[in-house]
């Protein structure tokens, strides 16, 4: 058992749990659950904005504590500033180390669109980031079948949110692409092992449909990269760890953003 098998073992139990605890009645009632998300399509291509998905993430699995000093409000309101076009906030507690709340804080201290950043594999998930006031799901190709990622597809959409589709090959890709589906994110992270390789994105850019927006995710510590990957023909870049190792995330994106058009 890897330790995708792990997480997706770990996360059935915690949304059966979730489940005894919190109603569906109880999530529709939440803070956040009537309001329209933001588009992600018009702030990942907005000229004011630099295509930048920037993660707020505590820990994984394969480098163990990244950041356990800085707060949600701190981060995520610096990378707002920094002209970042969403922000993925991780809500996985036993391996990432995030919290549904960290959406919930996130939420209310900004106003561009948030990725609730989960291993989603259940409608109750999809209800549950709305209320918390998500914009954006992730469904995760290689723990969810072409039908799975249909059917939640179809439900993030009926709430009105962004579906970011993420996956890791060309077979993912090709059985995993469908119409309830906004973005693919192409991880250049081997989530069996987790090496990191980013000609994955290049090598795969061109199976995707224009009708999508492209993001590039993982192994992105290089403005000059991003520039390559823009030429190739990218929209978004997801960036977490390269920010989040620094002692001040924000100014680290803005740095690099300021590097970004400069080189």
């Amino acid at each position: 058992m890897n330790i995708l098998d792990k997480i997706v073992l770990r996360k059935t139990e915690e949304v059966e749990q979730a489940k005894q605890l919190v109603s569906i009645k109880q999530l529709e009632n939440g803070a956040y659950f009537n309001r329209t998300p933001y588009s992600l399509r018009e702030f990942m291509l907005a000229e004011d904005r630099n295509g930048i998905i920037a993660e707020f993430k505590r820990r994984s699995p394969s480098k163990g504590i990244i950041n356990d000093h800085s707060g949600v409000v701190e981060v995520t309101n610096g990378y707002a500033a920094a002209g970042a076009s969403a922000i993925s906030v991780l809500t996985d507690i036993d391996f990432f180390g995030g919290h549904p709340d960290d959406l919930l804080q996130a939420r209310a201290a900004n106003t561009v669109p948030l990725l609730r950043k989960d291993f989603m594999i259940d409608e109750y998930q999809i209800l549950e980031a709305k209320g918390l006031g998500a914009d954006i799901i992730l469904l995760i190709a290689a723990i969810l079948t072409p039908q799975q990622i249909g059917n939640l597809g179809k439900l993030a959409k009926s709430l009105g949110l962004n579906v970011l589709l993420e996956v890791h090959n060309l077979e993912e890709l090709q059985r995993s692409m469908n119409a309830n589906v906004d973005a693919i994110g192409i991880n250049n992270r081997n989530l069996a092992d987790f090496s990191v390789n980013v000609q994955t994105s290049f090598d795969l850019i061109k199976e995707i449909p224009d009708e999508f927006l492209k993001v590039s995710e993982s192994a992105i510590s290089d403005p000059k990269i991003i520039n390559q990957l823009k030429h190739a023909g990218f929209d978004g870049f997801l960036i977490g760890e390269n920010f989040m190792k620094t002692s001040n995330p924000g100014a680290a994106m803005r740095s690099f953003t300021e590097e970004m058009i400069s080189v």
